[in-house]
């Protein structure tokens, strides 16, 4: 059957996430995985979302069930700008949308903000789900200079700064590096935004999970009026709800929920009002040190396996939190290369290529430690550090 259909030249340029791609290789179950940015499952809090599922039953069953408000449902976005009311500023809930998961705050900030060649400052390397989803408006990426402790702000010039229309941060343990910028950072880089009058977007879903449970100061802390911030549920409840949110200026709300009531009208309003039951009496604050001391667990047994198993020539950083450690490897080793060997070798990870805006990096990868087992975490290093032992010993022969 012939089907006629003429895909617009947005659609033409659609390509699909290399994460997503690699995850369908490790559905095998023989297949270790280190590639999955996904939280680990035991931290799913099942009896919690049970009750809460309960009492939204009993209490508001036909409410629950029904459409909603686009900004999201009311109690919730008053908690939401209650928690985020610290640090020397109140968050009001009419700056509070409530989104279908992060990635949809990205779309909709892509559509209020992104023409066809805006320049958007991203950091070098950027979150992939965050290029994929802006780059649909075909803006012009502009890479900030970054190292191992994040956005070198001495590096961010005028001629660079100069008719951004945001700057794309991710503070707080980086996907994919792990890395967080320090305070000092975090304050010239609101100072120089604010002087060039570029809008901060700062992308915080890994900011709760510090190992030893340190928090730094957000960047809408320092600047609320010049500042949208980006939360979500996924990391300290569960990703299937798909709830996220935005704290925006309220100008650019209203926009906001315009273009969220052009996509979807509404985020479901059944996982709104269990997530709102879920967190009520400091949950959230009984639950979070549970997941860090997990990750942090697990984390440390990735960086011991590391230490065992991978070439001195390979370095990698020690997240003080987060999902992510992130591996650079000998000049001329392309991880991409290395990700075929290892699948064959039934390991994967994702290559750090993709997570470039502009310049790839390709003897780069990621690896994501909280989903695998410590026994699989030993073999599936000794595997991997085996094969760059190899390519690494091919390129120098």
């Amino acid at each position: 059957m012939n089907s006629h259909f003429t895909l617009s030249r947005r659609a033409q340029a659609l390509t699909s996430s290399a994460i997503r791609e690699i995850l369908k290789v490790t559905e095998r179950p023989e297949v270790i995985s280190f590639a999955g940015g996904l939280p680990s499952p035991a931290t799913f809090p099942i009896a919690r979302m049970q009750e809460a599922t309960d009492k939204v039953f009993a209490e508001a069953p036909q409410a629950a069930l029904q459409y909603g408000p686009t900004e999201g449902f009311t109690p919730l976005r008053e908690w939401i700008a209650a928690r985020h009311s610290r640090d020397g500023i109140t968050v009001r809930p009419g700056q509070v949308l409530v989104t279908t998961g992060s990635q949809q705050g990205l779309d909709l900030l892509g559509k209020v903000l992104i023409d066809e060649g805006s320049k958007v400052l991203v950091e070098t390397p950027s979150y992939l789900g965050a290029l994929q989803a802006f780059s649909l408006f075909q803006p012009a990426f502009s890479s900030m200079r970054s190292d191992d402790e994040g956005i070198v702000v001495d590096a961010l010039d005028e001629a660079q700064l100069r008719g951004g229309r945001f700057m794309y941060c991710l503070p707080n343990f980086q996907n994919p590096t792990g890395r967080r910028l320090p305070l000092e950072r975090r304050r010239a880089l609101i100072a120089r935004a604010r002087a060039a009058g570029v809008l901060v977007v700062e992308d915080d879903p890994y900011g709760e999970l510090s190992y030893h449970g340190e928090q730094l100061p957000s960047l809408l802390s320092m600047d609320p009026d010049n500042v949208v911030y980006m939360g979500s549920f996924s990391k300290v409840l569960a990703p299937g709800l798909r709830l996220g949110y935005l704290i925006a200026p309220e100008p650019l709300h209203a926009k906001l929920v315009q273009a969220k009531q052009a996509a979807d009208l509404h985020t479901p309003s059944f996982s709104q009002r269990i997530v709102f039951e879920a967190v009520q009496g400091g949950f959230l604050d009984r639950h979070i040190p549970e997941i860090r001391k997990l990750y942090g667990d697990q984390c440390e047994l990735m960086l011991s396996a590391l230490q065992r198993h991978f070439p001195a020539e390979a370095k990698w950083n020690r997240p003080a939190g987060g999902m992510f450690i992130w591996v650079t490897l000998p000049e001329g080793i392309d991880a991409g290369a290395l990700l075929a060997r290892a699948i064959e070798d039934n390991v994967a990870f994702v290559p750090g290529a993709p997570f470039f805006a502009v310049d790839p990096q390709p003897n780069t990868l990621r690896l994501s430690f909280v989903t695998v087992s410590a026994e699989k975490i030993e073999h599936g290093m000794a595997r991997l550090g085996a094969l760059v032992r190899e390519e690494i010993a091919a390129a120098v022969a």
